[in-house]
């Protein structure tokens, strides 16, 4: 007899385009939000667009109440709680880069009500996700979350970013490529779940970036319109799934490894992108797909070696042979790699010299 069910939770409205900034009033209303909003933003984007959208409020008969957190940690999740507590907040507006939405997205879970994504950065696929990220001490706590009921991602303000944020939000998409492999991998080895929608949703975004990579340039609003619907469907994918699967594999643990071992260095999203240029070569050899994703980040300005994330050749060694560890998700690394494997892959590739 069949049992399965899911219930899949997605944003219900997505507007993205130029100087949509403007129209967050109109989505509120448009999504029968009554009530108190509650910003959650950080310094640079409250002056950017948090005061702005602060004053459409204003005009429209609305006191919105402003939390700014300076950083992403627990602490901050539970200060805007008790921000949205404090202040009878009936719903939140995460308003920024990953931080603040993040912030927003966790506290949102715990207090029980909707909450708006605004990004000023298209830094990372968590502006749609249902996953929120939160460093503690040295690791960086993955955790179930709600998704946005709304995303309103301002091209011109997405444009205007610095370009290291966009490199760091493609280089994480186009690491998704590896994220399916590594699933379709545990599926056939493991049995894990798998979704054939969402594994497919996912790797078609990374090939769109892959595609296009060419035409992303700084201070352009078409790039920020390709690059922002890219991180949508992405974390759209993570939805459908249910977990963060068509987005994270064993780059990602890569990753989280060097923000253990070299914390602030680099950017999550230039780490998965040098990550995932040696975990397709595991995958795929001298005739995989690992010098498309790295001619695609070079493309773009987004590092493809130890040396220009500014992290040492024996950090990125470290990283790969203790990297399988961090959590009990299978991928191609295995039970591990040992240091002449992680050293060959990583000269091979040209991620260390």
């Amino acid at each position: 007899m069949f049992e399965k069910s899911t219930w899949i939770r997605l944003p219900r409205n997505v507007l993205v385009g130029h100087g949509v900034l403007e129209q967050t009033v109109d989505v509120v209303e448009d999504l029968h939000l009554e009530g108190r909003p509650l910003l959650v933003t950080s310094p640079t984007p409250r002056k950017l667009a948090a005061e702005p959208i602060a004053a459409e409020f204003a005009e429209a008969g609305i006191d919105p109440a402003i939390v700014t957190v300076e950083s992403a940690t627990f602490d901050a999740v539970e200060a805007v709680i008790e921000a949205a507590e404090t202040e009878d907040a009936a719903y939140l507006i995460g308003i920024g880069g990953g931080k603040a939405i993040d912030i927003a997205k966790m506290a949102t879970d715990h207090l029980g009500t909707g909450f708006l994504s605004v990004p000023t950065a298209a830094s990372h696929d968590g502006i749609v996700s249902n996953r929120g990220s939160v460093p503690d001490g040295d690791t960086r706590h993955s955790v179930a979350a709600e998704p946005p009921l709304a995303v309103v991602a301002d091209t011109e303000v997405l444009a205007n970013a610095p370009w290291e944020l966009t490199t760091a939000g493609c280089a994480d998409i186009i690491s998704n490529y590896t994220a399916v492999m590594d699933w379709r991998l545990a599926r056939r080895l493991k049995d894990v779940p798998y979704s054939e929608y969402a594994a497919a949703l996912s790797e078609m975004t990374a090939e769109i970036l892959v595609g296009n990579a060419d035409m992303i340039r700084p201070g352009l609003e078409d790039s920020a319109w390709v690059v922002s619907k890219a991180l949508v469907s992405s974390g759209v994918a993570m939805s459908i799934a249910g977990s963060s699967r068509p987005a994270s594999g064993a780059e990602h643990l890569f990753s989280h490894q060097l923000d253990r071992l070299a914390p602030g260095t680099a950017l999550h999203g230039h780490q998965v992108g040098v990550g995932s240029i040696m975990t397709a070569y595991l995958h795929g050899g001298e005739k995989g797909i690992w010098t498309d994703i790295r001619d695609a980040l070079s493309s773009i300005d987004a590092p493809t070696t130890a040396t220009e994330l500014g992290i040492d050749d024996e950090t990125v060694i470290e990283a790969l042979t203790t990297c399988h560890e961090i959590r009990d998700r299978y991928t191609i690394l295995g039970d591990g790699m040992n240091e002449r494997a992680a050293r060959d892959v990583a000269t091979r590739t040209g991620v260390i010299g």
